[in-house]
């Protein structure tokens, strides 16, 4: 990152001058380490003086696309204005391009993501001592580690596991394929569900014995039918969000981002294009992208 020195001296400035709490400061360095290295490294900006509007609102943009809250963006654009008042009163750039940026309109309308405790709980209601609930917990799980999407989850296939070095091959749009790291929890529950119980459901057509998961008729689970376990697991953990399973790919989304995981690796784990341009991103070596995920996910 281009911007060590300034984001350094904004980062004493809070700490001696506002006296703001060690987690307010961390959660600052988050915030400006991750939007710096995106107009440093990706919009190509040497110099504060070079940052301008539609970068920041590049940048915001960015953040709503990969999932991130709306109260996270608000965070995010706070912490940017913050550090961009600071540098022109400290001499470091002659105007501060945030003052005059709100938060779009299309960000204020972002579904809702659910907080680690709420997964936990409709991963609770489920019975770990039953074929379906043990089917249902890896559901939860591989949905909430990896951020695939429905029809991702419906077509895997059991040689797409890759658990020994904890990865799963992913086939997303256009058949394009990606490797995802998946967590201990995620591998636990899937396994558990592969050895224990998906065998009793192993009775229909030779093609369909390669799913990953198995309805009890023994062909592969269809979204509408992992469409009811999230929605029913919602209501019988008492969340009155709409909570569907693309609601877990925002999760897994923003809980990446919010631990301090940069942009880059969050849009190379899943698989996502960018709405704002056709601009290959930074790939990341796999080992750093499982280190990123054990380091930022809640349960990696």
């Amino acid at each position: 990152m281009g911007f060590e020195r300034e984001l350094k001296r904004y980062l004493t400035y809070v700490k001696l001058e506002k006296g703001l709490t060690a987690n307010t400061i961390d959660a600052y360095q988050i915030d400006l380490q991750r939007y710096l290295l995106f107009v440093g490294d990706t919009r190509g900006v040497g110099n504060l003086s070079g940052i301008a509007v539609h970068h920041i609102e590049s940048y915001l943009e960015e953040l709503a696309a990969l999932g991130l809250g709306t109260s996270s963006v608000v965070r995010a654009l706070s912490s940017i204005r913050g550090f961009h008042q600071f540098a022109m009163a400290d001499g470091l750039a002659e105007a501060n391009p945030a003052a005059v940026i709100d938060i779009p309109k299309k960000l204020k309308s972002l579904p809702d993501v659910l907080d680690t405790d709420e997964i936990m709980r409709m991963i609770a209601t489920h019975n770990a001592s039953t074929p379906v609930g043990k089917r249902s917990i890896a559901i939860l799980e591989l949905l909430y580690a990896t951020g695939m999407r429905v029809g991702e989850l419906c077509s895997l296939t059991t040689d797409r596991l890759i658990f020994e070095i904890g990865y799963v091959r992913v086939i997303g749009k256009g058949d394009r394929e990606r490797i995802v790291p998946v967590g201990e929890y995620a591998i636990r529950a899937v396994n558990d569900w592969l050895e224990q119980a998906r065998p009793l459901f192993m009775k229909g057509p030779e093609k369909a014995k390669r799913a990953v998961f198995l309805n009890q008729r023994g062909t592969p689970l269809t979204r509408m039918s992992v469409w009811t376990i999230v929605n029913q697991s919602a209501k019988d953990a008492g969340i009155t969000k709409n909570v569907h399973p693309h609601i877990f790919r925002h999760s897994c989304a923003t809980h990446l981002l919010e631990g301090g995981a940069d942009l880059g690796t969050v849009q190379e784990m899943l698989g996502h294009a960018s709405i704002l341009t056709t601009e290959i991103y930074t790939h990341v070596d796999r080992s750093l992208l499982l280190q990123t995920h054990k380091m930022h996910h809640p349960r990696g």
